[in-house]
């Protein structure tokens, strides 16, 4: 049994649940409400607890699935769902699938002029939408005949969806989905103009979700908090897939504010908790502030027993610090968390190795929406510090012309791989080589092992004098811990026309709560104490770092950098590009 993969399981509903190698998704979903009818399965704290079982959520999935069908769209019809993370979203997207048709997830942050346009361009006829953007998307989309509200109290609520009364006469739909299938299209970026949508199909997603559990060990007793914008690969697949694949329980988050989440995990008993980098700086932070607060000689004890921990925990795979460090974490909420995982850019090789100190096993992974997304995944068992994880089974990778140092952009082939983009052959084309690799775009290397490091963006590197290639990403990881600084973004400039080669700035933008403390935005001396400062940081920073790498230009920014709906800066916004 110690051979049996996470997936092995599934033998025992083929041929007669599904066929092929992987179940679709509403198959898969079939089969866990078969496993674990009355497990949690979607729950929200608003702000008591509301929740379904598998069993109850199955039922309103076939009950909205049976009346899509209803309606007689055109076979693999594509269907529009864009709303807060919630129970009504996670049913909605179930339900589409279930009936045939296709997925297509939008940002809820987005203009409605940016909605409509992915509208219009995924060639959606039905829209789920949530309470705020209603009434305006059902006057901009007067193409769109159908539209539901994933509000209670809305016009045509989801769970008040309902076939017509038997007898009645009903088309019949698509039918059920193969696993070669389309199951989604997700929309990356680029919102304006034409935009590039990712086809995932059915088998795309659950091989991955099942390939990545090789790497990470899920059980139906976890529960996962889905507080990333649930349209977005990362939470979809690592989430909300995941947890519906073993029958574990999605608690969904409703704000990034930090005390909203802290009471979420606590109330909730989070296991599974999953993050991006900038989140995870903010909690570490303040779980460091409280315990410097204790006084110098708590913090050199417990900074000490954290070094101790992390050592045994590296050197003999037992994890003490989970006990030694109860009351720290318990304080925090994060007593209850088995894991932690980060995503959706780079973290701090010191932030990774401090959380592990504290006894929470914390896994770095790295993907793109491409790529279903997961790629690699760090075991909790063998991590690396350094790493991004290790290659998931079946998902094949090469590094494409290394440099001396082995680094080179990273390609990939496996099931995870998506369809191409949508109707748009020729930008297809373009990220695939001729024997079929798909191009990340991403710099990296390989160790013997197969474990991966990252470096930066292709379209980020910078080059120096004498034709050094710096990763601007390797220098902003540096800067992660200092609670003075909100964002900073390091990019490549040139001191005059006349130069090839690029110097190196870094954009900051200040801690709005310390500006506050120092006399308020509209101080100019706050201004000046927080630049002084900053570029103290800065050479603190450039003391650690190699000649041609070093900062010599700092930007303070008095408004802050925009953002993706994952918290990561727009880099190419920023840079003017």
């Amino acid at each position: 049994m110690n051979d049996a993969k996470p997936w092995t399981f599934l033998e025992e509903y083929r041929p007669s649940l599904f066929k092929g190698e992987w179940p679709t998704l509403p198959e898969l979903f079939g089969i866990t409400a078969l496993r674990h009818p009355d497990r949690a399965c979607f729950t929200v704290y608003a702000p008591e607890r509301q929740s379904l079982s598998y069993r109850e959520a199955k039922a309103q999935v076939d009950k909205v699935a049976a009346y899509l069908r209803s309606l007689g769209l055109e076979p693999a019809a594509k269907i529009a769902l864009t709303g807060k993370n919630s129970p009504e979203w996670a049913v909605a997207y179930l339900a589409i699938l279930e009936a045939g048709y296709v997925v297509v997830p939008i940002d809820y942050q987005l203009s409605d002029a940016e909605t409509v346009n992915l509208i219009g361009a995924s060639d959606s006829a039905f829209l789920f939408v949530d309470e705020e953007k209603h009434q305006s998307l059902k006057a901009a989309c007067p193409g769109v005949k159908h539209i539901s509200s994933l509000y209670r109290g809305g016009e045509a609520y989801i769970y008040d969806l309902a076939p017509p009364k038997a007898g009645a006469k009903s088309a019949a739909g698509k039918g059920k989905a193969a696993s070669e299938d389309l199951a989604a299209i997700l929309y990356t970026s680029g919102t304006t103009g034409t935009p590039k949508g990712v086809m995932l199909s059915h088998g795309n997603l659950v091989s991955d979700c099942f390939l990545a559990q090789a790497n990470l060990h899920v059980y139906h007793t976890d529960v996962f908090y889905a507080l990333l914008p649930i349209h977005h690969s990362y939470t979809m697949l690592a989430v909300f897939i995941e947890a519906i694949s073993v029958g574990a329980e999605v608690v969904f988050g409703k704000k990034m504010v930090v005390k909203q989440i802290l009471k979420d995990l606590k109330d909730a008993k989070v296991t599974m908790f999953l993050g991006v980098p900038l989140l995870f700086n903010k909690l570490l932070n303040g779980i460091l502030k409280g315990v410097r607060e204790k006084g110098p000689v708590a913090y050199g004890l417990i900074t000490g027993l954290m070094g101790v921990s992390g050592f045994v925990k590296k050197a003999f795979g037992v994890n003490p610090g989970k006990k030694i460090f109860h009351s720290v974490l318990d304080k925090a909420s994060l007593s209850t968390i088995r894991i932690c995982i980060s995503g959706g850019g780079p973290l701090a090789p010191s932030v990774f190795k401090k959380y592990n100190e504290l006894g929470i096993d914390f896994v770095q992974g790295y993907g793109l929406t491409e790529t279903s997304p997961i790629l690699t995944l760090n075991p909790v068992e063998r991590y690396k510090v350094t790493s991004v994880g290790k290659v998931i089974p079946r998902a094949e990778m090469k590094i494409l012309d290394p440099n001396e140092d082995g680094i080179g952009e990273i390609a990939v082939k496996g099931p995870m791989v998506m369809m191409g983009y949508y109707k748009m052959p020729e930008e297809t084309a373009e990220v695939f080589t001729e024997d079929g690799w798909f191009k990340t775009g991403d710099l990296g290397y390989l160790d013997g092992e197969n474990y991966l490091y990252l470096t930066g963006r292709a379209k980020n590197l910078i080059v120096t004098e004498g034709g050094k290639n710096v990763y601007p990403e390797e220098i902003e990881n540096r800067f992660q811990l200092y609670d003075k600084i909100d964002q900073i973004m390091v990019k490549g400039y040139y001191e005059d026309a006349e130069r090839s080669a690029e110097l190196i700035e870094a954009l900051i933008h200040p801690d709005p709560e310390w500006i506050k403390s120092l006399g308020g935005a509209d101080s100019e001396a706050a201004w000046g104490k927080a630049e002084a400062a900053l570029k103290e940081i800065v050479e603190e920073v450039n003391q650690k770092l190699l000649p041609y790498q070093k900062i010599t230009k700092t930007t303070v920014l008095r408004k802050a950098l925009e953002m993706t709906t994952t918290k990561k800066v727009k880099r190419f916004n920023a840079q003017g590009r």
